[in-house]
């Protein structure tokens, strides 16, 4: 299981938290994934000048746009759930 938090504080959220949101959860039920990936929405990842942050399970948080959200989802969803 892959637990996906998104930032959706006030920095993260001018930057399109919520765009970066709907379209993960997207890609999550185009892959029929809803089964071993969470989604869920953060108020505070702590790096708000990397807005949008997100963090994957426990692991650091990374900084993800709405132009860059299909390639961050292959390679840090997808890849941790083949392997």
């Amino acid at each position: 299981m892959v637990v996906i938090n998104v930032c959706i504080g006030s920095a993260c959220h001018l930057k399109g938290a919520y765009n970066v949101l709907e379209r993960l959860q997207q890609l999550i039920k185009d892959r029929d994934l809803e089964d071993q990936v969470t989604l869920k929405a953060a108020f505070c990842l702590g790096q708000c000048t990397q807005a949008v942050s997100v963090r994957i399970n426990d692991d650091g948080v990374v900084a993800v746009s709405d132009k860059d959200v299909d390639e961050f989802f292959e390679e840090s969803i997808i890849g941790r759930l083949s392997n």
